[in-house]
């Protein structure tokens, strides 16, 4: 994989810089809209100049591809062919410009990164960067116990690299059959994460097993490649009338801890193409559970999905078709979310449009059961109509239960008798939700459509938030 040499981006007299009024655009010719490139994509037009076909590329090949009429640039892993974009890129050509040739993850992340680009860019997809052997950090492969590496050669391993995130890699090959059951215990204040298997039969084991290749090694993130697995569809629930709780478990012996605010993307065969999309997990409640309710300790050999099905879309309609019992391919956790901004903050305001509840809904149990300094989350979700309102129910019952949660709705298509608020995101109705108090720390989280996000930023930074205390999810 490449490495772009660390810059400001956007630089500061970049069409794309973000200001307190939000992030500028430059103006496009007449029909090359969103929708007018959407109409593209869907024009049956071969945009990748491969003739359907998806690629292994090299790092010397992506380097060919550097002007405005042949422009390839690749986003964590996925090389696409953005020649056709480029009059369409809401950010002008010569932002697009800088990642030609080049990996453009980084440069995509400090500018867009609550953007689909999947979805964007699906029909100029050329393929998959290939994987050089040296993917692993060669000088930094430092030895360590199984059980933690010493903290003077972790500091040595982290020194040696720019990334602001590594992967440790733990590859062995046990010497003993173990049971299916893994529990995997966190504690994110000292940075330890114990894993504990039972052994199939009793008995003491000369030694834990056998290093296998890249073991004790660390990675970086741009060169991690996206891990499947294959999952099964064990429920469907309906949540509306047109969102369903899908759950999905785990191959045996397989434990997948996820963090709160990351996706995982599901990728199917769908009328002969392959189609990836990403989704965020929820929890099988809002509600705190009972104890005996509860899963095994340790054990997450589930995921719930929570997703709109759109009868004309290309995926969801796939999705919902399942039975109970078939199987697709499924993701390790992925994105940018950090909980390190939320250890010590008062107040955490959630802005949320239709599916874009999805990441809150895990952010708010989190922080209501861990954040010891929380005073307030406050959520504002909007949405078309009542009935378009996920876990309504919950939601007013977690209000009247817990005093630190208060939820506010508006609805943009509401009925004659709906009491609540009404209308679309603006600066009115943030002013007063948005409020910060003496001695406060604030936090906000932002997620729904594209646009929504993009004027919810711009509002926010208006009121006086700073960057470090907002984050906005890929929509």
């Amino acid at each position: 994989m490449l490495n772009v040499p660390s810059q400001a981006f956007p630089a500061a007299a970049s069409q794309q810089r973000v200001s307190p009024a939000g992030r500028n655009k430059v103006a496009l010719k007449p029909g090359r809209s969103l929708m007018d490139w959407i109409r593209v994509t869907k024009s049956g037009r071969d945009l990748t100049g491969l003739k359907g076909r998806l690629i292994e590329v090299t790092e010397e090949e992506l380097r060919k591809h550097n002007t405005r009429d042949d422009c390839w640039t690749c986003i964590r892993g996925m090389v696409y062919n953005v020649s056709p974009y480029m009059e369409f890129h809401p950010g002008g050509e010569d932002e697009l410009m800088k990642a030609a040739g080049v990996d453009g993850t980084d440069l995509f992340d400090q500018v867009h990164r609550w953007v689909n680009y999947e979805s964007i860019l699906k029909e100029c997809l050329v393929g998959r960067m290939a994987v050089k052997g040296s993917t692993v950090i060669n000088d930094a492969i430092l030895p360590f116990t199984f059980h933690m590496p010493s903290r003077k050669s972790f500091i040595k391993a982290i020194k040696s690299t720019p990334e602001d995130e590594l992967h440790i890699i733990p590859f062995t090959e046990l010497s003993h059959e173990v049971q299916e059951l893994v529990s995997v215990l966190t504690s994110c204040a000292v940075g330890k994460v114990q894993v504990c298997v039972h052994k199939a039969s009793s008995g003491k084991w000369a030694e834990l097993g056998q290093p296998l290749e890249s073991h004790d090694s660390f990675l970086r993130r741009k060169n991690r490649v996206v891990f499947y697995r294959e999952c099964v569809l064990k429920s469907r629930t309906e949540v509306t009338h047109d969102t369903s709780l899908f759950c999905f478990k785990l191959p045996p012996a397989t434990h997948m801890q996820m963090p709160v605010g990351k996706h995982v993307y599901l990728k199917a065969l769908v009328q002969g193409s392959e189609v990836v999309k990403p989704y965020t997990p929820v929890e099988r409640t809002l509600m705190p559970e009972l104890p005996e309710s509860k899963p095994v300790e340790g054990s997450s050999n589930e995921v719930f999905l929570m997703v709109k099905v759109y009868p004309n879309g290309v995926f969801t309609p796939h999705l919902n078709s399942l039975n109970i019992g078939d199987s697709l391919l499924m993701s390790s956790p992925e994105g940018s979310f950090s909980l390190r901004p939320l250890h010590d903050i008062t107040h955490l305001y959630l802005l949320a449009a239709g599916t874009g509840f999805t990441p809150m809904a895990r952010l708010i149990k989190f922080a209501l059961q861990n954040l010891g300094t929380l005073r307030k989350v406050r959520l504002m979700f909007f949405n078309r109509q009542e009935k378009d309102i996920l876990w309504h129910f919950d939601l007013d019952r977690l209000a009247a239960q817990e005093e630190r949660f208060e939820v506010d709705y508006v609805l943009s298509e509401p009925s004659d008798d709906w009491p609540g608020r009404r209308g679309q995101i603006e600066a009115s109705l943030l002013s007063d939700f948005l409020t910060k108090q003496e001695e406060s720390k604030c936090f906000v989280c932002i997620c729904g459509p594209t646009a929504f996000t993009e004027l919810a930023l711009r509002l926010v930074q208006q009121m006086g938030y700073l960057n470090e205390e907002v984050h906005a999810f890929q929509g």
